[in-house]
This record gives structure tokens, C-alpha cells and sequence, in this order.
């Protein structure tokens, strides 16, 4: 069977990375952007590298009413799935303007449940496929210096696992990505600390690796899971009064 991945925010980085992974693989695409013509180059290059098919459409993960029609245009095709969409915003500014903070509660989780509502019920019914899902380990505890693109997230992997348990007896496979911070687009205006961020091609050989290994949750690099795990133990009476980057 022809595999055929759909990739909503096939425009980040991550994402990018991780299609050559599995382009090697076999697979061909379906890339879901707002702007189309921003994966002219890219598309084209990989194509002619892997020698595979690759389809680009329009898709808004916040315009959810065009949701049901796109996929239904689609799904026949579409054999895994990942959600790759993100936005980031500054902290400060998304607690003064309602418009940021909506916007990442929209792209970050409500858009994302959307589609993958759609999805699931999809291949529940055909009894297999793949959903990767791209959270963050901010999810994992709230900071005060992201705690809104961070409880975005939480409420993104706490779907995600939801979405594995009920999925689970129809042979559909749901992994939890969390990276920690990575050197993207999206992160291009923050400081970024070079012993803990990554390049893109770590998180995308991490997640091809547990897309082959059925891996459930992704913690990548793979200290993170050592190093959230300590945050979560922390009482909050202490955790209120601690200054975390």
C-alpha cells in the first residue's frame, strides 16, 4: 500500500526535518499550509531527491469550518498523520492582548483537535493508521514565563492521550512528541540556552525513530524526560517561589 503522510504546518522546521526521515522510508505527502507557495522550493527538492509524490493544499488549522471538507477531499489518500502546527508568542504581550492569547490557544490546541477529531474517527473505523502529534514539554508544568502557549500544550498532550487509550483497540498508533526548546523559526526571537536547544534534525530522527519503535511519548533529547520529571515532583508551595527559565 502506497503510504501517504498528511502534515498539518508542514511549514515548520521540525517538520521539514522529519519528512526527509521518512521520505527515505517510502513515504509520500500531503502538506497542509496557509500559504502554499512557501514550499515551492522545498517540495520540488525533496521530490527530486527521494523521488516521491508530494500534494500541497491550503489548510488553516484555526479556519475549522473547512476543516470536515478538506479531509474528506483527502482521507482516501492519507494513511498517517502529524500535527505539526505551532505558534509561540511572547509572554508579556499575550497577557495584554486577548488576539495573541486566543490565537495560541487556537493553533496550538483547539485547531489541532479539530482535525484530528476528524482523523481519528477515520481511521478508527478503518482499523490502523499512525497520528504524531507535536506537543512541548512546557505542557508539562506551567512557567511563568510561557504558561500560556505551555497550558496550550498540556491541554495538547493531555488530548493525545485521551485520543491513544480510546484509539488503542483499533490498532491506531498515537505518539506524544514533547521537544524541549529547538532552534526554529518560531524560536528565532527568544534566548535560547545552547546546553539544553537543538537543531530541528535531532527532534525529526527522534520521532521517525519512535514512529518505527510504536513509541508512545517522546521526550527529545531524551534528558527532558529526567529533567520534567524532577519539576513535577517540586511542591508547588516551593515551585510558586522559584524564578524557572
Amino acid at each position: 500500500m502506497t503510504k501517504f503522510m498528511f502534515i498539518v504546518g508542514a511549514n515548520s522546521d521540525i517538520a521539514k526535518e522529519t519528512v526527509k526521515y521518512f521520505a527515505k522510508d517510502g513515504f509520500n505527502f500531503i502538506f497542509g499550509v496557509r500559504d502554499t507557495k512557501q514550499l515551492d522550493d522545498f517540495v520540488m527538492d525533496i521530490q527530486i531527491k527521494f523521488r516521491i509524490n508530494c500534494k500541497v493544499i491550503e489548510f488553516d488549522i484555526t479556519k475549522y469550518e473547512t476543516h470536515e471538507t478538506i479531509w474528506e477531499s483527502i482521507k482516501n489518500e492519507v494513511t498517517d498523520v502529524m500535527v505539526a502546527a505551532g505558534y509561540l508568542p511572547q509572554q508579556k504581550l499575550a497577557e495584554k492582548e486577548w488576539s495573541i492569547c486566543f490565537n495560541t490557544i487556537n493553533v496550538n490546541f483547539t485547531g489541532a483537535i479539530s482535525i484530528l477529531n476528524l482523523v481519528a474517527n477515520t481511521f478508527e473505523e478503518r482499523k490502523k493508521g499512525c497520528i504524531i502529534g507535536i506537543s512541548s514539554v512546557a505542557g508539562d508544568r506551567g512557567r511563568k514565563d510561557n504558561y500560556i502557549y505551555g497550558s496550550a500544550k498540556a491541554g495538547f498532550t493531555a488530548y493525545l492521550s485521551g485520543l491513544r487509550n480510546r484509539l488503542y483497540k483499533s490498532n491506531v498508533h498515537v505518539i506524544t512528541v514533547k521537544p524541549g526548546p529547538v532552534y526554529t523559526k518560531m524560536t528565532s526571537n527568544l534566548q535560547l540556552s545552547n546546553l539544553f536547544t537543538v537543531n530541528p534534525d535531532k527532534v525529526a530522527k527522534d520521532i521517525y525513530k519512535a514512529y518505527k519503535n510504536k513509541q508512545d511519548i517522546l521526550y527529545t533529547p531524551g534528558y527532558w524526560y529526567l529533567i520534567m520529571g524532577i519539576f513535577k515532583l517540586i511542591p508547588e508551595f516551593i515551585y510558586k517561589k522559584m524564578s524557572v527559565k
